[in-house]
């Protein structure tokens, strides 16, 4: 985190001029990670020392009796078996999270679209149980999905295939790849997401969670390194722990720290023995999922192949959602893909299904083939599922004879600076890159985050807020994820509450601020440019 406002970045930005040949040229792309107030930083830190000095005396009211405890106990029967419960390590669950619980794992009942209906529910007991009123929210501003672009949607006569599918092939696998699990659907989407991807080969899986987590352990093990991003995605963090490998954490987007790391590796090798790293693999995400920034792929593939390293790149939020025709951030910066070692992503996001994918040179994937743990163990991908994405991809390249999928990516980009450039006018302090699809507003304050998700949802504003330890303890936050189906009327609504919410819980941190309400806005300023 920088102190100033602004992170300032000389990297490159992705062109295609008229003879359809990709180049790259130098500009500067500005990445906001404004530091908050002292006194906001303060006031934070201040609210969760006395949300723990009240949540010692409310457990010192539960031991004696005094107040009811709904938290699991051991029972006495087991008093001498080791306990099942650390009471110390559910103390911030039991006294913080639970009086806030209301705001996370809202029941929905309909589509992920730009729209969509909330059960509501209310509590008799501060949040420990939920009952249903049998009242439906209809028609909440869906801000929370990372539907980004638009293909999460209810079924239409487009999706006719899928129902074709679903009558053929009925739901399930039943196996997994390596035994009676691998269908023809399969291979269809294998080779148009090679296709799309422009690389050798690909390999689906099933659950995008477990394309990072069970194959790296195949890719790397003991006697190797890893460099990890200090912000990776859990999945990434949670591969690289059960691979054995050694891991070293660089902070983040910081190419200065990953080249000492690199420098340290390669002249120093492995402790004690100081042999040399069988191999050293450099984990990092396209678009980092709690910042909204970017890789800062150019400086990180020039490393790469200083220092002979891997690169692996968890594309989850940017394919589909960055580069002029979502092929993520290879094009964007407009990279060869054979450049990345190891190009990985999910289906969850931009293609509205589920599952991930890896991708790369022939090799890599048939090595995959025969190591990787979710081909061996893992029940594959559901035929209606592949269905879903092969429908995706077609749409997005153009195969389905429409210009469709190209609008829808540049109709996300559109709102995307849009809905940022509004934000940072208003004075809300925001992370990341002006390109990102998510949007990090910060509110620092414990309590203001209950009362943030509250208000939204009174305007029929459905917002995910992110508190500890998903993130750092000051730096609790709402996170926007902006879609290609969100109107321009949808978002002025959504930014016309968050300004007035911005008012009521003084959340307009920044000190660099233009202008509090803008009137106008010049929309041809966010263009894409051809």
């Amino acid at each position: 985190m920088s102190g100033d406002s602004v992170q300032w970045n000389q990297t490159s930005e992705f062109r295609r001029p008229q003879n359809g040949k990709p180049h790259f040229y130098d500009k500067l792309i500005v990445e906001s990670f404004e530091e908050a107030p002292l006194h906001v930083m303060v006031f934070t830190y201040m609210g969760y020392g006395i949300g723990t000095l009240f949540g010692y005396l409310r457990d010192f009211l539960r031991n004696w009796g005094i107040e009811k405890c709904n938290a699991a106990v051991e029972r006495k029967e087991q008093k001498d078996f080791v306990p099942l419960y650390q009471d110390f390590e559910n103390f911030y669950t039991r006294n913080l999270y639970m009086r806030i619980r209301d705001n996370w794992n809202r029941p929905i009942c309909s589509a992920p679209g730009p729209l969509f209906d909330v059960m509501e529910r209310v509590s008799d007991d501060y949040n420990w149980t939920f009952r249903f009123t049998g009242r439906v929210i209809k028609d909440v501003i869906n801000m929370g999905s990372y539907n980004f672009l638009g293909l999460a949607a209810k079924y239409d006569e487009s999706m006719r295939t899928i129902k074709d599918v679903l009558e053929v092939y009925g739901t399930g696998v039943a196996s997994t790849r390596h035994e009676m699990g691998t269908l023809d659907k399969h291979k269809e989407l294998e080779d148009l997401v090679a296709k799309f991807l422009n690389v050798e080969a690909a390999m689906v899986f099933g659950m995008g969670f477990a394309t990072n987590s069970m194959n790296i352990p195949a890719l790397v093990g003991k006697g190797c390194l890893i460099l990890s991003d200090e912000l990776n995605h859990t999945s990434l963090v949670l591969g690289a722990r059960l691979s054995g490998a050694t891991i070293r954490i660089f902070k983040h987007n910081n190419t200065q720290s990953l080249e000492k790391l690199l420098r340290d590796a390669v002249i120093y090798g492995q402790p004690r023995t100081r042999r040399a790293w069988k191999k050293i693999l450099i984990l990092v995400e396209g678009v980092y999922s709690m910042e909204g920034s970017i890789v800062h792929l150019p400086q990180i593939i020039a490393l790469k192949k200083k220092y002979k390293a891997y690169l692996y790149i968890d594309e989850a939020h940017s394919i589909g959602a960055v580069g002029p025709t979502g092929r993520g951030v290879t094009e964007f910066f407009g990279l060869d893909p054979h450049e990345v070692d190891v190009l990985m992503g999910t289906f969850t996001k931009s293609f509205g299904a589920s599952g991930g994918y890896i991708a790369g040179r022939k090799d890599l994937v048939d090595y995959l083939r025969v190591h990787s743990h979710s081909a061996v163990y893992a029940s594959s991908m559901s035929p209606p599922i592949a269905e879903q994405i092969i429908r995706s991809l077609k749409l997005i390249m153009g195969l389905d004879g429409t210009t469709q999928g190209l609008q829808r990516v540049q109709q996300l980009a559109k709102n995307t600076r849009y809905f940022r450039q509004r934000l940072q006018e208003m004075g809300f302090i925001i992370y990341g890159n002006k390109n990102a699809s998510v949007v990090p507003l910060l509110l620092y304050m414990p309590g203001k985050v209950a009362a943030f998700a509250r208000h939204m949802l009174e305007k029929k504003i459905g917002v995910v807020v992110v508190g500890f330890p998903a993130t750092p303890l000051a730096e609790a936050r709402a996170r926007f994820c902006v879609s290609a189906a969100h109107t321009r009327e949808m978002l002025d609504t959504v930014l016309e509450a968050l300004d007035e919410m911005g008012d009521l819980l003084q959340l307009k941190y920044s000190r660099h601020k233009k202008s509090a309400r803008p009137e106008l806005y010049d929309e041809m300023s966010f263009e894409l440019e051809d």
